[in-house]
Protein backbone atom coordinates (compact mmCIF):
# COMPACT_ATOMS: atom_id res chain seq x y z
CA UNK A 1 0.00 0.00 0.00
CA UNK A 2 1.12 3.62 -0.42
CA UNK A 3 3.52 4.88 2.23
CA UNK A 4 1.29 7.37 4.05
CA UNK A 5 1.19 8.05 7.78
CA UNK A 6 -2.52 7.17 8.04
CA UNK A 7 -2.15 3.82 6.28
CA UNK A 8 1.01 3.00 8.24
CA UNK A 9 -0.78 3.69 11.53
CA UNK A 10 -3.79 1.58 10.53
CA UNK A 11 -2.04 -1.44 8.99
CA UNK A 12 1.67 -1.36 9.86
CA UNK A 13 4.41 -2.93 7.77
CA UNK A 14 6.43 -6.16 7.73
CA UNK A 15 9.90 -6.43 9.21
CA UNK A 16 12.85 -6.43 6.82
CA UNK A 17 16.49 -7.48 7.06
CA UNK A 18 17.30 -3.88 7.95
CA UNK A 19 14.51 -2.26 9.92
CA UNK A 20 11.09 -2.37 8.25
CA UNK A 21 9.64 -2.81 4.79
CA UNK A 22 9.40 0.27 2.56
CA UNK A 23 5.61 -0.01 2.29
CA UNK A 24 2.72 -0.82 4.67
CA UNK A 25 0.91 -4.14 4.17
CA UNK A 26 -2.23 -5.80 5.45
CA UNK A 27 -2.91 -9.41 6.32
CA UNK A 28 -5.81 -11.13 4.56
CA UNK A 29 -7.32 -14.56 5.22
CA UNK A 30 -10.00 -16.12 3.04
CA UNK A 31 -12.30 -19.10 2.69
CA UNK A 32 -12.46 -20.27 -0.90
CA UNK A 33 -13.70 -23.20 -2.97
CA UNK A 34 -10.76 -25.22 -4.26
CA UNK A 35 -12.53 -26.18 -7.48
CA UNK A 36 -13.94 -22.83 -8.59
CA UNK A 37 -11.42 -20.55 -6.80
CA UNK A 38 -14.39 -18.48 -5.61
CA UNK A 39 -13.69 -16.62 -2.37
CA UNK A 40 -16.89 -16.64 -0.32
CA UNK A 41 -15.59 -15.08 2.90
CA UNK A 42 -12.58 -12.93 3.78
CA UNK A 43 -11.18 -10.98 6.71
CA UNK A 44 -8.29 -8.54 6.69
CA UNK A 45 -6.62 -6.30 9.24
CA UNK A 46 -3.31 -4.81 10.31
CA UNK A 47 -0.23 -6.79 9.33
CA UNK A 48 0.46 -7.69 12.99
CA UNK A 49 -2.96 -9.30 13.56
CA UNK A 50 -2.51 -13.06 13.80
CA UNK A 51 -3.97 -15.38 11.18
CA UNK A 52 -5.74 -17.32 13.93
CA UNK A 53 -7.51 -14.10 14.96
CA UNK A 54 -8.65 -13.53 11.38
CA UNK A 55 -9.74 -17.17 11.16
CA UNK A 56 -12.02 -16.71 14.16
CA UNK A 57 -13.90 -14.02 12.22
CA UNK A 58 -14.64 -16.43 9.36
CA UNK A 59 -15.80 -19.55 11.20
CA UNK A 60 -19.47 -18.61 11.06
CA UNK A 61 -19.31 -18.98 7.27
CA UNK A 62 -18.54 -22.71 7.55
CA UNK A 63 -21.57 -24.96 7.12
CA UNK A 64 -22.46 -28.65 7.40
CA UNK A 65 -21.41 -30.52 4.27
CA UNK A 66 -18.27 -28.42 3.77
CA UNK A 67 -14.77 -29.82 4.16
CA UNK A 68 -12.42 -27.12 5.46
CA UNK A 69 -8.71 -27.57 4.60
CA UNK A 70 -6.17 -25.48 6.47
CA UNK A 71 -2.39 -25.27 6.55
CA UNK A 72 -0.11 -25.40 9.58
CA UNK A 73 -0.50 -22.82 12.32
CA UNK A 74 -4.26 -22.94 12.86
CA UNK A 75 -4.64 -25.99 15.11
CA UNK A 76 -5.39 -24.82 18.63
CA UNK A 77 -7.99 -25.98 21.12
CA UNK A 78 -10.23 -22.91 20.97
CA UNK A 79 -10.22 -22.45 17.21
CA UNK A 80 -10.67 -26.17 16.52
CA UNK A 81 -13.60 -26.48 18.93
CA UNK A 82 -15.25 -23.37 17.48
CA UNK A 83 -14.82 -24.71 13.93
CA UNK A 84 -16.27 -28.09 14.96
CA UNK A 85 -19.32 -26.29 16.37
CA UNK A 86 -20.28 -25.28 12.81
CA UNK A 87 -20.69 -29.01 11.96
CA UNK A 88 -18.40 -28.62 8.97
CA UNK A 89 -15.81 -31.35 8.42
CA UNK A 90 -12.23 -30.31 9.20
CA UNK A 91 -8.91 -31.49 7.77
CA UNK A 92 -6.04 -29.33 8.97
CA UNK A 93 -2.30 -29.81 8.87
CA UNK A 94 -0.33 -30.01 12.11
CA UNK A 95 2.98 -28.38 12.96
CA UNK A 96 5.89 -30.77 13.48
CA UNK A 97 6.20 -29.91 17.18
CA UNK A 98 2.55 -30.54 18.10
CA UNK A 99 2.18 -33.59 20.35
CA UNK A 100 -0.63 -36.11 19.95
CA UNK A 101 -0.50 -39.47 21.72
CA UNK A 102 -1.81 -42.37 19.64
CA UNK A 103 -4.64 -43.78 21.76
CA UNK A 104 -6.42 -46.09 19.29
CA UNK A 105 -4.94 -47.36 16.04
CA UNK A 106 -7.53 -47.58 13.28
CA UNK A 107 -7.57 -50.16 10.43
CA UNK A 108 -6.30 -47.67 7.83
CA UNK A 109 -3.23 -46.73 9.89
CA UNK A 110 -4.59 -43.48 11.29
CA UNK A 111 -5.26 -43.16 15.00
CA UNK A 112 -7.58 -41.50 17.46
CA UNK A 113 -6.18 -38.98 19.91
CA UNK A 114 -7.27 -35.92 21.88
CA UNK A 115 -6.59 -32.22 21.44
CA UNK A 116 -6.12 -30.44 24.77
CA UNK A 117 -6.05 -26.84 25.95
CA UNK A 118 -2.49 -27.13 27.28
CA UNK A 119 0.28 -29.67 27.98
CA UNK A 120 -0.88 -29.75 31.62
CA UNK A 121 -4.38 -30.77 30.53
CA UNK A 122 -2.85 -33.39 28.24
CA UNK A 123 -0.85 -34.92 31.09
CA UNK A 124 -4.00 -35.11 33.22
CA UNK A 125 -6.11 -36.17 30.20
CA UNK A 126 -8.58 -33.47 31.16
CA UNK A 127 -11.16 -31.85 28.87
CA UNK A 128 -9.80 -33.02 25.53
CA UNK A 129 -11.56 -33.11 22.17
CA UNK A 130 -11.50 -36.42 20.27
CA UNK A 131 -9.67 -36.11 16.94
CA UNK A 132 -8.14 -38.35 14.29
CA UNK A 133 -4.47 -38.07 13.35
CA UNK A 134 -3.19 -39.10 9.90
CA UNK A 135 0.51 -39.47 9.09
CA UNK A 136 1.69 -39.99 5.51
CA UNK A 137 4.70 -39.65 3.22
CA UNK A 138 5.10 -38.49 -0.36
CA UNK A 139 7.52 -41.07 -1.71
CA UNK A 140 9.37 -40.12 -4.87
CA UNK A 141 8.52 -36.42 -4.58
CA UNK A 142 11.63 -34.19 -4.61
CA UNK A 143 11.99 -31.91 -1.56
CA UNK A 144 9.08 -33.63 0.23
CA UNK A 145 9.13 -33.53 4.01
CA UNK A 146 9.81 -36.80 5.87
CA UNK A 147 6.29 -37.00 7.31
CA UNK A 148 3.10 -35.00 6.83
CA UNK A 149 0.62 -35.00 9.69
CA UNK A 150 -3.06 -34.06 9.49
CA UNK A 151 -5.75 -33.71 12.12
CA UNK A 152 -9.31 -34.55 11.11
CA UNK A 153 -12.78 -34.21 12.57
CA UNK A 154 -13.83 -37.16 10.39
CA UNK A 155 -13.35 -40.05 12.80
CA UNK A 156 -14.68 -43.00 10.79
CA UNK A 157 -12.01 -44.65 8.58
CA UNK A 158 -14.71 -46.52 6.67
CA UNK A 159 -16.39 -43.41 5.27
CA UNK A 160 -13.18 -41.32 5.14
CA UNK A 161 -10.09 -43.52 4.60
CA UNK A 162 -6.75 -42.00 5.56
CA UNK A 163 -5.30 -42.39 2.05
CA UNK A 164 -8.23 -40.57 0.51
CA UNK A 165 -7.97 -37.69 2.98
CA UNK A 166 -4.22 -37.39 2.46
CA UNK A 167 -4.76 -37.20 -1.32
CA UNK A 168 -7.60 -34.72 -0.89
CA UNK A 169 -5.57 -32.44 1.34
CA UNK A 170 -3.29 -31.58 -1.58
CA UNK A 171 -6.21 -29.55 -2.99
CA UNK A 172 -5.40 -26.92 -0.38
CA UNK A 173 -2.58 -25.72 -2.63
CA UNK A 174 -5.22 -24.35 -5.01
CA UNK A 175 -5.33 -21.42 -2.59
CA UNK A 176 -1.83 -20.42 -3.68
CA UNK A 177 -2.98 -20.24 -7.30
CA UNK A 178 -6.03 -18.25 -6.20
CA UNK A 179 -4.00 -15.62 -4.36
CA UNK A 180 -1.64 -15.34 -7.34
CA UNK A 181 -4.69 -14.51 -9.46
CA UNK A 182 -5.61 -11.64 -7.13
CA UNK A 183 -2.09 -10.36 -6.44
CA UNK A 184 -0.56 -10.69 -9.92
CA UNK A 185 -2.90 -11.83 -12.71
CA UNK A 186 -5.86 -9.55 -11.96
CA UNK A 187 -3.89 -6.28 -11.64
CA UNK A 188 -1.55 -7.32 -14.48
CA UNK A 189 1.55 -6.93 -12.35
CA UNK A 190 2.57 -7.21 -8.71
CA UNK A 191 -0.29 -5.78 -6.69
CA UNK A 192 0.12 -2.28 -5.28
CA UNK A 193 -3.01 -0.63 -3.93
CA UNK A 194 -3.56 2.95 -5.09
CA UNK A 195 -5.70 4.39 -2.28
CA UNK A 196 -3.93 6.80 0.04
CA UNK A 197 -6.48 6.72 2.87
CA UNK A 198 -7.10 3.79 5.20
CA UNK A 199 -10.87 3.71 4.61
CA UNK A 200 -10.38 3.74 0.83
CA UNK A 201 -7.82 0.94 1.12
CA UNK A 202 -10.50 -1.23 2.69
CA UNK A 203 -12.90 -0.41 -0.15
CA UNK A 204 -10.22 -1.23 -2.72
CA UNK A 205 -9.51 -4.63 -1.13
CA UNK A 206 -13.20 -5.50 -1.21
CA UNK A 207 -13.36 -4.27 -4.80
CA UNK A 208 -10.55 -6.63 -5.83
CA UNK A 209 -12.27 -9.55 -4.12
CA UNK A 210 -15.60 -8.75 -5.78
CA UNK A 211 -14.05 -8.45 -9.24
CA UNK A 212 -12.26 -11.76 -8.76
CA UNK A 213 -15.51 -13.40 -7.63
CA UNK A 214 -17.38 -12.02 -10.64
CA UNK A 215 -14.74 -13.29 -13.05
CA UNK A 216 -14.74 -16.77 -11.53
CA UNK A 217 -18.55 -16.77 -11.72
CA UNK A 218 -18.45 -15.88 -15.43
CA UNK A 219 -15.88 -18.61 -16.06
CA UNK A 220 -18.08 -21.20 -14.37
CA UNK A 221 -21.17 -20.07 -16.30
CA UNK A 222 -19.21 -20.24 -19.55
CA UNK A 223 -18.05 -23.76 -18.75
CA UNK A 224 -21.57 -24.85 -17.88
CA UNK A 225 -22.89 -23.42 -21.16
CA UNK A 226 -20.16 -25.22 -23.09
CA UNK A 227 -20.99 -28.54 -21.45
CA UNK A 228 -24.68 -28.04 -22.20
CA UNK A 229 -24.05 -27.39 -25.92
CA UNK A 230 -24.91 -30.47 -28.03
CA UNK A 231 -21.97 -32.00 -29.87
CA UNK A 232 -22.56 -32.28 -33.62
CA UNK A 233 -20.90 -35.02 -35.62
CA UNK A 234 -20.30 -35.12 -39.37
CA UNK A 235 -22.53 -37.52 -41.33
Amino acid sequence: MPDTAEIDTRFGRPAASRGQSAFPSCGLLALAETGTHAIFAAAFDAYTVAETTLAGRLLDRLQPGMLCLADRGFVGFGLWRAACATNADLLWRLRANQVFACETVLPDGSCLSHLYVSPAHRRRREGGVLVRVIDYRLDGVPAAEPVYRLIAALLDPTTAPAGGLAALYQERWEAEVLFAEIKVTLPGRRLMLRSRRADLVEQEVYGLLLVHFALRHLMIRARQALEATPTLSAP
